[in-house]
């Protein structure tokens, strides 16, 4: 009996572990991604708007999302002092392009 008290934290431990080890889904991880580098002053939504900065729905309009995610992962930098340097893994690169891929219109 004391061994199974023992034993249980050591279990709900590992299953949470578990859970933390499952893989992102993709869009919600670059849109979550976007949301926070750049959701401060571009609209990173479907539908929201913002002020002062293009909406990520109309950007395959400017941009060949496909060499977007490669800007990524290399660094995206403005002259605009406002916009920070934006430097994405591979893996969030990937997340993001897909995210703004899904949601142009």
């Amino acid at each position: 009996m004391i061994a199974a008290r023992a034993i249980l934290p050591l279990l709900a431990c590992l299953l949470a572990g578990v859970a933390f080890a499952q893989p992102k889904e993709p869009l919600r991880h670059g849109r979550q991604l976007l949301q926070e580098f750049c959701g401060q002053c571009h609209a990173v939504g479907r539908t929201d708007i913002k002020r002062g900065a293009p909406p990520f729905r109309t950007l395959g309009r400017e941009l060949d999302l496909d060499n977007f995610e490669r800007k990524l992962e290399r660094g995206i930098s403005s002259t605009h002092p406002a916009m920070p340097e934006v430097k994405f893994t591979e893996e969030d690169a990937r997340d993001a392009a897909a995210y703004l891929r899904s949601i142009q219109k």
